[in-house]
């Protein structure tokens, strides 16, 4: 991998998102939005947004950044830009990390705009430290952004992308604790659930925990994180029509 062609890469797609103005606000308003529409309708339920938001801050970014990121790239690759790409020394590893580095920027903004907010304006209250929150929320943005390249090497159009949402995202986000706390999961879907990326970043979310637990579930994170990479990396091919 070559530094130098890796950050002309990251440069080129945020100079492609700065005249795309939809997708900056999928990617920054709409995860805002959400948890401030949340924390509105649990107004009249003394201490519900302080249980359920904190999860939502590791779920949001990770979904958010998951359809942006494998949908952009496979636009490129449907324009010809990816075989025009490869046709210079730009490498796949460089490609990869080129998009993980300028979307994690945005993972990174993503983050710290939702728990700004959800700590000041909409009033969260959560026995957890603050700033352990918004580096879930970041690292979810950067998983998102992993698994979304990872996947946009094995389909074939954006709307394979999309197609891929309920079958890879929704499961996560019924097994992940969002809904029914995995302890309270029968026995085999207790086993699934342990070992999806959703799960960690709500299980780092958890209150009351030792510095070690967090601490295992970031490692967690970044290892589906870097998986995914190198999956992205080593799975993408020129498709010459």
């Amino acid at each position: 991998m070559n530094l130098h062609r890796t950050l002309l890469t990251t440069r080129r797609i945020l100079e492609q998102l700065r005249h795309d103005p939809r997708t900056i606000a999928l990617l920054l308003l709409v995860p805002t939005a959400l948890v401030g529409l949340l924390a509105w309708t649990l107004t009249n339920q003394p201490g519900a947004f302080d249980s359920i938001g904190p999860k939502l801050l590791g779920v949001f970014p990770l979904v958010v950044m998951f359809l942006v990121t494998s949908v952009i790239t496979l636009r490129e690759r449907s324009l010809g830009t990816l075989e025009r790409l490869f046709t210079t020394p730009l490498t796949k590893a460089d490609f990869v990390a080129g998009y993980a580095i300028a979307f994690g920027a945005l993972a990174l903004v993503q983050s710290l705009l939702v728990s700004v907010l959800s700590y000041t304006w909409y009033g969260l209250a959560h026995q957890g430290v603050p700033w352990r929150i918004s580096v879930v929320a970041l690292l979810a943005g950067l998983l998102g952004t992993a698994l979304g390249l990872a996947l946009s090497a094995v389909a074939h159009s954006e709307f394979q992308a999309v197609q891929f949402m309920p079958a890879f995202i929704l499961p996560q986000l019924l097994l992940c604790g969002l809904v029914i706390p995995v302890v309270k999961l029968p026995g085999v879907l207790r086993v699934v659930a342990d070992v999806l990326p959703m799960t960690a970043a709500a299980h780092a979310i958890a209150p009351l925990q030792s510095n070690w637990y967090y601490m295992g579930q970031f490692a967690i994170m970044l290892a589906y994180i870097f998986v995914a990479l190198a999956v992205g990396a080593a799975s993408l091919r020129r498709r010459t029509k």
